[in-house]
């Protein structure tokens, strides 16, 4: 007998507690990248609402605080909403909800961000965050402050302390920010050690020039958050779609042998054959290969693009 998977509530802006997330224990945070620090929060709050016999999901912000204050995209997103869901799923949480910080809610006091969304709008039955979360109009809300409203209007919260350690290690260097500047070096096997998984992203499968057919090395072409300030370059990769992985070779960048237009991510999927237009993939970044070049001519980049392929198999079997 086949059980149907759990259905995952993706909710933005809900004015009452979302149909399944009745009495939910949130995690609250901005959870770019979900590195291990992160998880640990996250953790947390699944073994609460364990206990609780309660639903678990995430309550975060879009677009990104630094971002609405700057007035512009600042943040360098690791993982856009799309694949924050997808990961939260596997994670076997029970939803996402997501505010929209804007003029309204950057104005709340935290006694209003309590009384009007967590009690309110959510009903929640208990509330875990980060040592050093701070919430409401000029970060006023402390975790304290937070603590004492939970017990005085009847919901659970719990405070994690600043981990240091988990089961990969250290955790004194991650980092949301540490994470990015790795990216923006190519170096993605350290990402991946930061994270505790490699860096990802999500995306629907476009058509385009269809240059890479001609050559010999047809491509999916994914077009990544504008935000995107990972290193252009070639990568190892593993593509997933319909519930296989495959490996990859990929390049990110502007395609400077030929037009050098907007960035875009190219992935040649190993030993495929079929139709991924349309579909939505999630590609995984497992090593780098090179900076990306211009060469003088095609037949110098088809070789080039061999070295490659033959490059990525050899890190994809390593893996």
């Amino acid at each position: 007998m086949n059980v149907p998977a759990p259905t995952f509530i993706d909710a933005t802006d809900p004015a009452t507690p979302p149909p399944g997330l009745e009495g939910v224990t949130v995690a609250i945070g901005n959870f770019d990248g979900l590195h291990r620090g992160h998880r640990g929060v996250i953790a947390r709050a699944r073994a609460l609402a364990r206990r609780l016999g309660k639903p678990c999901a995430v309550l975060t912000f879009e677009p990104h605080p630094a971002d609405f204050f700057a007035k512009t995209g600042v943040i360098f997103r690791l993982t856009p909403h799309e694949a924050k869901a997808a990961f939260l799923q596997k994670l076997g949480l029970d939803g996402l909800i997501t505010l929209s910080f804007d003029a309204a809610l950057a104005s709340l006091s935290a006694q209003q961000f309590v009384d009007d969304v967590l009690v309110r709008r959510l009903g929640v039955s208990a509330v875990v965050a980060g040592y050093d979360f701070h919430f409401g109009a000029k970060r006023q809300g402390t975790p304290e402050f937070l603590k004492a409203e939970g017990a005085r209007l009847g919901f659970v919260v719990e405070i994690v302390e600043r981990i240091s350690q988990d089961e990969e290690g250290s955790l004194e260097a991650v980092s949301s920010t540490a994470t990015r500047e790795a990216l923006t070096r190519g170096d993605v096997a350290l990402a991946a050690r930061l994270l505790g998984h490699a860096w990802f992203v999500e995306g629907e499968v476009l058509h385009g020039r269809k240059i890479g057919r001609t050559i010999g090395f047809p491509t999916a072409n994914i077009a990544l958050d504008p935000s995107c300030k990972l290193m252009h370059g070639i990568y190892a990769v593993t593509l997933s779609v319909d519930g296989e992985v495959h490996g990859g070779a990929a390049n990110f960048g502007r395609r400077p042998t030929f037009d050098d237009g907007p960035p875009l991510l190219e992935v040649y999927v190993l030993d495929f054959e079929g139709d991924l237009y349309g579909k939505t993939v999630e590609v995984a970044f497992v090593g780098f290969i090179r900076p990306e070049a211009k060469f003088e001519s095609v037949e110098q980049l088809v070789a080039r693009m061999r070295e490659d392929v033959a490059q990525a198999r050899r890190m994809l079997a390593s893996r």
